[in-house]
């Protein structure tokens, strides 16, 4: 079943194009991956999927619902949270807090919400009463993959979680990846890390300057030659 269905869209910034009629899907249970270079449109895509950007043309379906005409807010509602580069979080409020507010959808945060969220992220439970702005580099990342949990996402959007981290945290945070997609999320990552994100995705797209260029299994992806030149650093 496809979860999310992503048709032809073409996104701007006032008159500059950045996505030039891209088209993917994920379907339910799937982890995807879309990797490219910086500038790509990686995160364009993703925040036109999440409503904070609208398509100038094509559209964004969940379910089969249309949600690309719908506020961001109503798209999170619909079932699709976005972690967003650069982890976004509130930092001088607690880790409790920026918890809460990522459950904001449904009104309040249930406890088995928290229990998932401290399950798979210790520390967090930890530090529930830190001021957020005051943790590592790695434990934000966490609290930002956290609070997008909060709103019980069919669909999460991550946008390059691993960037900043040391190897041993960017190991840690793919293993959670895998572990929320096995508990039931479908997962589309924007990732530069390629071998990481490539490794652990059922299939990959890779965009360059605003189009799908290339699509495949993960393991194909990791075996084609583009992409090892272009992203994994092999000659």
């Amino acid at each position: 079943m496809t979860m999310l269905d992503v048709q032809d869209i073409s996104t701007f910034y006032g008159n500059i194009q950045a996505l030039k009629g891209v088209s993917l899907h994920v379907d339910q249970g799937e982890i995807v991956t879309l990797i490219g270079s910086n500038g790509a449109g990686k995160t364009t895509t993703l925040q036109t999927i999440s409503g904070l950007l609208k398509p100038r043309t094509g559209s964004v379906s969940l379910s089969g619902q249309v949600i690309s005409d719908k506020p961001a807010h109503a798209v999170a509602g619909m079932g699709v949270a976005h972690a967003p580069e650069g982890r976004r979080i509130f930092n001088r409020m607690t880790v409790m807090e920026n918890l809460e507010l990522g459950a904001y959808c449904h009104g309040k945060p249930e406890p088995a919400d928290l229990e998932r969220v401290f399950t798979l992220f210790p520390r967090l439970e930890e530090r529930r009463t830190q001021i957020a702005g005051t943790m590592s580099g790695g434990e934000q990342q966490m609290l930002a993959i956290g609070r997008a949990l909060m709103a019980r996402p069919s669909v999460l959007l991550l946008d390059e979680p691993s960037l900043g981290l040391s190897p041993i945290l960017v190991d840690t945070i793919f293993q959670i990846i895998v572990d929320i997609n096995a508990q039931g999320t479908t997962v589309l990552l924007v990732e530069q890390n390629a071998l990481k994100a490539l490794a652990v995705a059922n299939r990959g797209y890779v965009i360059q300057t605003g189009h799908i260029v290339l699509t495949g299994s993960g393991r194909d992806l990791l075996g084609n030659d583009m992409v090892r030149k272009a992203y994994l650093g092999e000659d």
